[in-house]
């Protein structure tokens, strides 16, 4: 995770001023890792730097600071009634229209103690512009760097019905998703769609198929049987990273027989996944949406289990 500045402007075009307060550091064991993140506002507040006494005097303490950036530390022990047994640094910064032009889009790079910029700081970030690595967010001698947030998985959810709004319900607060949400018509989508998901009305959906990455994952679920198997169709032509197509094991058997009429072949209709979710979790369109976001997420999740793992 990264600076999430997309959710930091939306904050302040919608509050006026804006305070993030940001783990910086951490010793032992903690609720949150290095760099997550909340911002707090006089009413309200989005995000989570791992709940309970920690987050609440913290964010108390960000509605009422009066300078512009402070760095804190506190024990997570029987003093907040917390259990972790670590230390967390705590980074708290005031936001305003200002401010935010100041910051840079792909970087952030800012001092906690009034120093100039340290070698150590120049050359991570150097190495990061030079040769296009993201660095972790981190307090290096004094300054706290922050790369950015950019999605990393492209995500295209075909069909606005019950399970494709229990989807976007589900998957939209997750920062690592870009979502693309297609259906036929606006009339088709809900009032209210978050700002992390891109809407696109289209009379012809399936003809979209060609402009989405090759790497995207793709969640068919429209309201017509002729339109899901025209998007397979297409993606099958296309590529994709995951294609997954809401569905019984029949729906699935004709789909692969007129697939395969269609001239795929067995192992490329194979790549395809139906029925998707966990059946065991019932057909509620919120239970299909958290097995559909399980399966999504796990390859990613036992990843970075084996890098924990390792390190």
């Amino acid at each position: 995770m990264g600076f999430d500045l997309e959710a930091l402007r939306e904050a302040v075009n919608t509050h006026g001023k804006v305070t993030r307060v940001v783990i910086a550091a951490i010793k032992g064991s903690s609720p949150r890792e290095v760099g997550a993140a909340m911002l707090v506002w006089q009413g309200g507040q989005s995000g989570t730097i791992g709940g309970g006494t920690l987050e609440y005097q913290a964010a108390e303490a960000a509605r009422s600071q009066t300078v512009p950036s402070r760095l804190t530390q506190h024990a997570l022990g029987p003093d907040l009634g917390q259990c972790c047994g670590g230390a967390v640094s705590l980074l708290t910064e005031v936001y305003d229209l200002d401010a935010l032009d100041a910051l840079d889009d792909t970087i952030i790079a800012r001092s906690v103690s009034s120093t100039e910029m340290p070698l150590s700081v120049k050359r991570l970030m150097a190495q990061a512009r030079g040769q296009g690595t993201v660095p972790q967010p981190q307090l290096l001698d004094g300054w706290m760097i922050e790369p950015v947030h950019k999605p990393t998985r492209n995500l295209w959810i075909w069909g606005a019905g019950h399970v494709g709004r229990a989807l976007v319900d589900v998957l939209s607060p997750l920062p690592e998703l870009a979502i693309t949400w297609v259906d036929t018509g606006p009339e088709r989508f809900p009032g209210d769609i978050p700002a992390s998901v891109t809407a696109v009305p289209a009379a012809k959906p399936a003809e979209l198929v060609r402009h989405a990455p090759c790497d995207a994952e793709h969640l068919v679920l429209t309201y017509s049987h002729n339109l899901d198997l025209e998007l397979c169709n297409r993606l099958l032509t296309h590529g994709f990273g995951f294609a997954g197509l809401i569905g019984s094991a029949t729906k699935w058997a004709r789909f692969r027989s007129r697939l395969a009429a269609l001239g795929h072949s067995p192992e490329r209709i194979n790549r395809i996944t139906c029925p998707i979710g966990d059946p065991g979790l019932g057909k509620h369109p919120q239970m299909i949406a958290v097995g559909v976001a399980a399966q999504l997420l796990r390859p990613a999740r036992q990843n970075e289990l084996k890098k924990d793992l390792s390190a």
